[in-house]
């Protein structure tokens, strides 16, 4: 059976793309699935700094285009993308609850309530009144979860998974490994994570 791994932060817009089609991957291709939840303001401050100069400075051509492409993507995906006044967001909160919703087997639906809530509501997951929201969801106690995201051991997983996709040569969210050692980046790439785990 291949493998896919699945790096993502829900503060990125086209990880909320990937993410909408990645289970509907996963059956056609009967791949075993990893979910990697991380922290990609980690990622970007280790190996990717230019994205930070690239948001002070965006270019006006491209930044037009930006807009119209995530658009035409979210309106391929069935989506909804709008303009969260609060970006970029801080996820850490957020993504250290990915990591107690996995241990609870309600990953997918933590994470699909968490892109729906800032994407779709434009609500600031970074805070406590939005991700109870984003909890009862998915059908999580957020009273149980607050607890667990001062927890050490899922401080540490989180930082370990970030630690993880710096050290395997990634540098952005989504990243996706096919077989371990295939790297794919970007909501983009998904036909060609398809074809490598249907065909090797």
């Amino acid at each position: 059976m291949a493998k896919l791994e699945f790096f993502f932060d829900c503060s990125s817009p086209w990880t909320y793309l990937a993410f909408s089609r990645i289970e509907a991957l996963v059956e056609r291709t009967k791949a075993e699935m990893v979910w990697k939840p991380i922290l990609v303001g980690g990622v970007f401050n280790a190996v990717n700094e230019s994205v930070y100069e690239v948001r002070a400075n965006p270019h006006p051509v491209k930044g037009r285009y930006y807009v119209k492409d995530l658009q035409d993507w979210a309106r391929f995906c069935g989506i909804e993308i709008g303009r969260p006044p609060v970006f970029p967001v801080r996820s850490v909160d957020a993504m250290r609850a990915a990591i107690v919703a996995q241990n609870k087997g309600k990953l997918p639906a933590f994470a699909w309530a968490t892109f729906r809530s800032y994407w779709g509501d434009l609500k600031d997951i970074s805070q406590p009144e939005v991700l109870e929201e984003v909890c009862a969801a998915a059908g999580l106690d957020w009273n149980e979860v607050s607890e667990r995201i001062k927890s050490d051991d899922v401080k540490g997983r989180l930082r370990a998974n970030t630690e993880e996709l710096i050290a395997r040569g990634g540098f952005g969210s989504p990243t996706m490994y096919v077989n371990e050692t295939d790297m794919y980046f970007g909501n983009d790439r998904l036909p060609l994570v398809e074809a490598a785990l249907l065909h090797g």
